[in-house]
């Protein structure tokens, strides 16, 4: 959140003398203005990266004022009763408790130090830590696929082919090449096709996929070292509890009439 440019000028007027705030940071027409209201204000600001300085609370004070007397003059014009703006209100009012609810479910429900560290060691596992070298070419008929391995296997380049007749638009100009990755992060079909291959070999039968047909050839493996919990500890955190508030969620709604 950004105070409005076109009060800048009073803002920084503002900055030439802060008085202590009271219960009340000010009194406009005899409407009072609570502290609490630039207190939430000026919280909202420094979670953004402003610093809670003197200058800050003086130009909240001169906002909320400012805004007490367009908010009064609204009133005066019977803005805040018509159904569009009444609407509007409620939408902004739910979406403000909603964010406090979440984040007190958050705040009480965070997951132990030991619950991370099993989730991070069965990361760990499931990746198995290593890495493979891949080519492949993609093609759109089973036939033509057994064609090209024939021909592969008669002494054809396999780049070469893969130039010619892959339909992978990202792999295909490069001679098939899908350099270093973990074959998980692929389709299974071909995943597992992979990683049943020896060093240097091809598949000698094409493997179907959502995509076509494919002919894999492993160039290598090699071990990768997973990366320390402190530097993926954050995320993993952040992803429990995007999985426990998506379970509150869903909890919630099963048991919620609804018609």
């Amino acid at each position: 959140m950004t105070l409005k440019k076109t009060r800048s000028w009073v803002l920084l007027a503002a900055f030439a003398a802060a008085p202590a705030f009271a219960q009340n940071i000010a009194v406009v027409n005899g409407t009072p203005i609570p502290k609490a209201r630039a207190d939430a204000l000026i919280d909202q600001l420094v979670h953004q990266g402003q610093q809670d300085t003197p200058q800050l609370q003086m130009a909240v004070r001169e906002e909320l004022v400012n805004r007490e007397i367009l908010m009064q003059e609204a009133a005066r014009r019977g803005i805040p009763t018509r159904p569009d703006v009444k609407a509007q209100v409620a939408v902004a009012q739910q979406t403000v408790v909603l964010r406090a609810l979440i984040e007190d479910f958050v705040k009480n429900n965070a997951p132990s130090d030991a619950d991370v560290k099993a989730r991070y060691d069965d990361l760990v596992k499931s990746t198995g830590g290593k890495e493979y070298h891949l080519h492949h070419i993609l093609v759109e008929d089973e036939q033509q696929a057994k064609d090209l391995i024939a021909k592969i296997k008669a002494g054809a380049s396999f780049e070469d082919l893969a130039k010619q007749y892959s339909k992978d638009p990202g792999s295909g100009k490069n001679g098939g090449d899908l350099d270093w990755s973990d074959p998980k992060a692929y389709v299974p079909e071909f995943a597992d096709a992979a990683m049943k291959l020896q060093k240097g070999q091809m598949t000698d039968a094409p493997v179907h996929t959502q995509f076509g047909w494919h002919i894999i050839r492993l160039d290598d493996t090699r071990a990768v070292a997973p990366p320390p919990f402190d530097q993926v500890k954050a995320q993993i955190v952040q992803q429990m509890q995007q999985e426990k508030l998506q379970a509150f969620e869903e909890g919630l709604r099963k048991n919620a009439k609804i018609q």
